[in-house]
């Protein structure tokens, strides 16, 4: 902790809060991710916690968010990640109410490159939601948060957790069936149609109403969305993984393919060449301007300050550390893992 200076509180939840710091020898702006391991142990999220930083370890994508650093005390485990001072798109979405379809393309051009990534890893995300993509300085898009993803997955029946945003959730989560690759496409459903009328698909108060209309319901659309965006949804919203848009074999191909995203140039977004929407200003100073208050009026202290000093013996996280050095993944050797 002495190799950071706390700035503001940018995040927070039940598990932690996330701080941004300045790491002090290079004067680099970082989020900091706190999780108190009390809170994990009672709420039953060691694995969820381990996944994520083995997840963060093997990724390496100009759309997710790097780790740069991890460390740990007796009483809390700390990610350093790569600051997005754009915020989350949650936070633009909110204002805005809803974005016009070049801009929302845009977005969703940047998750599908990282889901991409993802799934040629074997991994599954299961998180996509307008809270889980940053805008980073540049005004690209980033996912982070991979603490309910799935690693050594092939296919659109292996896993079985019941986890997720509900929302967001796809139909065969909510059936139990297994659930694989594809649940992150109907995902990205959910996200373009929210980033389009301002709600999540089949939104409801109630919970269990919620779910009946993602399992049995029509989806409406309002008269604004182009037949294009329609048709691409409807495609996204296949109920049966393998007749969903990306659930094939093929996985992202068919999506970056389909008419909607016709006017993207995919190469020229993967080396970050196009220019975004919007893109974040800045005066130099550590901006948290794409931040809402009820986090930054929050005191950034780290409550347990420097109590204990580096853990490593703790067997529950043992292997926790990490350094800044990506690792070098051959995704041929990726196995499967029993169910």
């Amino acid at each position: 902790m002495d190799d950071f200076e706390l700035i503001k509180v940018i995040g927070k939840g039940s598990y932690g809060k996330v701080l941004l710091v300045r790491k002090r020898d290079t004067d680099e702006l970082l989020a900091m991710k706190m999780l108190r391991k009390e809170n994990l142990a009672k709420r039953n999220q060691i694995e969820h916690t381990k996944t994520e930083r083995s997840v963060l370890e093997k990724v390496n994508h100009p759309y997710i968010v790097r780790l740069k650093y991890a460390f740990q005390n007796a009483k809390k485990l700390y990610f350093v990640l790569e600051y997005c001072p754009g915020g989350e798109l949650f936070y633009h979405l909110s204002r805005a109410g809803r974005f016009d379809e070049p801009r929302a393309m845009f977005y969703a051009a940047c998750t599908v490159l990282a889901i991409e990534h993802l799934h040629f890893l074997n991994i599954v995300y299961r998180d996509l939601k307008p809270e889980n993509v940053l805008v980073d300085s540049q005004g690209f898009a980033k996912i982070t948060d991979f603490g309910l993803s799935k690693e050594n997955i092939l296919d659109n029946r292996s896993a079985h957790s019941f986890c997720g945003t509900p929302e967001y959730l796809a139909p065969e989560v909510l059936s139990r069936k297994g659930h694989g690759k594809a649940v992150d496409w109907w995902s990205l459903g959910a996200l373009i149609f929210e980033m389009l009328t301002g709600l999540p698909p089949f939104y409801s108060r109630e919970r269990e109403k919620m779910f009946q209309n993602i399992m049995y319901s029509e989806l409406k659309f309002p008269s604004y969305i182009s037949a294009t965006a329609r048709q691409l949804l409807q495609a996204l919203f296949q109920r049966e993984p393998e007749q969903r848009l990306g659930g094939g074999p093929r996985d992202s191909e068919e999506i970056k393919e389909h008419p909607w995203f016709a006017a993207m140039d995919w190469g020229r977004l993967a080396r970050k060449e196009l220019v975004p929407p919007f893109i974040p200003t800045s005066d130099g100073t550590p901006t948290v301007r794409y931040v809402d208050d009820e986090f930054t009026r929050i005191p950034p202290v780290d409550s347990v300050g420097h109590e204990g000093r580096m853990a490593e013996g703790s067997p529950t996280y043992a292997d926790f550390t990490y350094d800044g050095s990506p690792a070098t993944i051959d995704v041929n050797m990726v196995e499967d893992e029993p169910s």
